[in-house]
């Protein structure tokens, strides 16, 4: 997948939504952890800092968390409703 650098959308939303799509259509199914930075550093031919930037907006949009020490993973809403049901 390329990014338009030229584009009017930044890379990091571009990235952003190319991940959100993956994780939408069930590539990167609840539970699962997303690529790593390296990972999609390769892929996508940015910054780290820029891919912090396109999970960051995954993490507003309450679509992945971090696991410290283990990574980004994908938001299990139903584990999450178990967990916040009262």
């Amino acid at each position: 997948m390329s990014i338009d650098r030229e584009g009017p959308v930044p890379p990091y939303r571009q990235i952003a939504t190319i991940l959100r799509a993956r994780i939408e259509d069930g590539s990167i199914p609840p539970g699962r952890r997303i690529p790593s930075l390296v990972a999609l550093e390769a892929e996508f031919g940015v910054a780290r800092d820029t891919l912090r930037k396109a999970v960051q907006v995954l993490k507003d949009e309450g679509l992945v968390h971090t696991v410290q020490g283990m990574g980004v993973y994908v938001v299990d809403s139903a584990a999450e409703a178990d967990t916040t049901a009262p």
